[in-house]
């Protein structure tokens, strides 16, 4: 009900109603403010049926700043609020969908403001790049290490939109052999159960070797379904045995909680997610292409759009 109610206020709002004051009506000028306020209340529940089992008020009520009107702030149940503009009679009373804007701009000058804002983009994004290249030094990585294209990857390998992007994220690697490198991170989000545990283990696999991580990573990824907490570690342990490294070494530091290596994984998991976060990454997967930012289960189109981008930016 009251995702209904906000959504037609919202319409409202776009559309700019009026409410209009019936022929019939005087100019009525009131004493007091307040009564001024709770009648325009009355009003928008008369006029929108919607809204008359919540609760509103008018939370503000001025001189506006555009000549010949007052302007206000209505709040519906406490929480959605929305700005009007109303004539001093409250004849014609204007519901608005945003601030005022500038639109004298020549098109000239927006073609200039658009280039600017594209240039402090592309600013902000290869200093981005430097410093995730900076923290990302050591991390498992596939193609060339000095390949003009990074791919940071924060991921959580128990969800089904990382396990998706997986086949994409492979395409990318085989297109581009040389142009390309992938760096992983994790990001383990806490709604799934074994996403930690898991990334725990892959970090104490890559203590090793760099092939074992990367059995690990297709592992829980291409079997994502069949995976669960009581299994990760069965199940992980069968896809690195033949990787040659101590698996037993591997099976304490994944699986012994009181291990100083047990916990100095978790540590560097807890620091990739506290990375992530810091650069806005908020769920998964998320991907900086050379310190441009794509979110989520992305197609190759738009990887092949953003390595296009830092390919051209790199010469």
């Amino acid at each position: 009900m009251q995702k209904a109610l906000s959504r037609t206020v919202y319409v409202a709002a776009l559309l700019v109603l009026v409410l209009p004051r019936p022929a019939s009506c005087q100019s009525v000028v009131l004493q007091d403010d307040d009564d001024r306020k709770a009648r325009i209340a009355e009003n928008l529940k008369y006029r929108f049926p919607q809204l008359r089992e919540s609760v509103v008020t008018v939370a503000e009520l001025g001189v506006s700043s555009s000549p010949g009107f007052d302007e206000g702030v209505v709040v519906i149940d406490g929480r959605n609020r929305m700005r009007f503009l109303t004539t001093s009679d409250d004849a014609r009373l204007y519901l608005l969908a945003a601030d005022p804007i500038d639109a004298s701009l020549s098109m000239q000058d927006i073609a200039v403001e658009l280039q600017r804002e594209k240039d402090v983009e592309a600013k902000e994004a290869r200093e981005r790049h430097r410093a995730l290249l900076a923290e990302s030094e050591g991390m498992p990585s596939r193609g060339p290490t000095d390949a003009p294209v990074t791919i940071i990857e924060y991921s959580d390998f128990e969800c089904p939109f990382c396990a998706r992007v997986y086949g994409t994220v492979e395409s990318v690697l085989e297109k581009y052999p040389e142009q390309v490198r992938l760096v992983y991170r994790h990001f383990p989000l806490s709604r799934h159960p074994w996403a930690e545990p898991a990334a725990i283990a892959a970090v104490c696999a890559a203590e090793q070797s760099g092939e074992a991580f990367w059995r690990l990573y297709d592992g829980y990824f291409t079997n994502q379904a069949s995976v669960s907490k009581d299994n990760y570690a069965e199940k992980g342990r069968e896809w690195i045995s033949a990787a040659g490294i101590d698996v037993d070494a591997w099976s304490e530091c994944a699986n012994d909680t009181a291990s100083d290596a047990y916990q100095a994984a978790r540590q560097r998991v807890l620091a990739d997610a506290e990375s992530g976060s810091r650069y806005g990454v908020t769920g998964t997967p998320a991907f900086f292409v050379n310190g441009q930012f794509l979110s989520g289960n992305q197609p190759l189109s738009a990887f092949d759009e953003a390595i296009a981008a830092a390919l051209a930016d790199s010469k």
